[in-house]
């Protein structure tokens, strides 16, 4: 089973030309510098890029073609954005639950537990996002991904925003994803240590 993208954004100081084929299983990590394209291309992928002759097929899901066109609401995936866009006023559980919600429950094929477990928050689930370190925080994010049962998960430099030690104490948990779901994944990062 294969990814296949084709995207072509032409700006007046940016241009994003992407022709690419790659596995839809395991982590596949896009690597270049800031202002390379990497999350234009991630955003197009999500469905949040308009590119008028684009092309994206996930295995056998057609997200588009040419006049077709799945909104990015209604495609499977969970994206986790540099930033960990949490909902401050609801404890760690609620922001699990607020995306499942939207999900049937045929459709579910990771429980919120499973993500609990996968990341190792359960100790975290009655606090408030902002008592969370930023470790912390980018586990719930990852979490609650996972929990809308993604048929594919974009990571957009989802460590850039911690220190270090931080980053190996998270880069794990990501490995984790790989061994225990059948998810493809596609990190992207400018940093050659992750």
């Amino acid at each position: 089973m294969t990814i296949k993208a084709r995207f072509q954004l032409n700006w007046p100081d940016f241009e994003l030309n992407v022709d690419l084929q790659i596995p839809a299983r395991g982590i596949t990590a896009v690597f270049g510098p800031s202002g390379c394209g990497k999350t234009t291309l991630l955003r197009a992928i999500a469905g949040l890029e308009m590119c008028s002759d684009g092309f994206l097929q996930i295995g056998d899901m057609l997200w588009q073609d040419g006049k077709y066109f799945v909104p990015s609401h209604q495609r499977s995936l969970g994206y986790i954005f540099q930033e960990t866009s949490l909902f401050p006023h609801l404890n760690v559980k609620r922001n699990l639950e607020y995306g499942v919600k939207r999900v049937p429950v045929s459709d579910r094929k990771i429980s919120i537990e499973k993500a609990v477990d996968l990341l190792d928050i359960g100790g975290l689930l009655k606090r408030k996002t902002a008592q969370l370190s930023g470790g912390e925080r980018q586990r719930v994010a990852i979490a609650r991904a996972l929990a809308v049962s993604p048929k594919i998960l974009l990571m957009d430099e989802p460590l850039s925003a911690l220190d270090l030690t931080r980053k190996w104490e998270i880069m794990p948990y990501i490995e984790s994803l790989h061994d225990e779901l059948d998810i493809p994944v596609i990190y992207v990062s400018h940093s050659p240590d992750e």
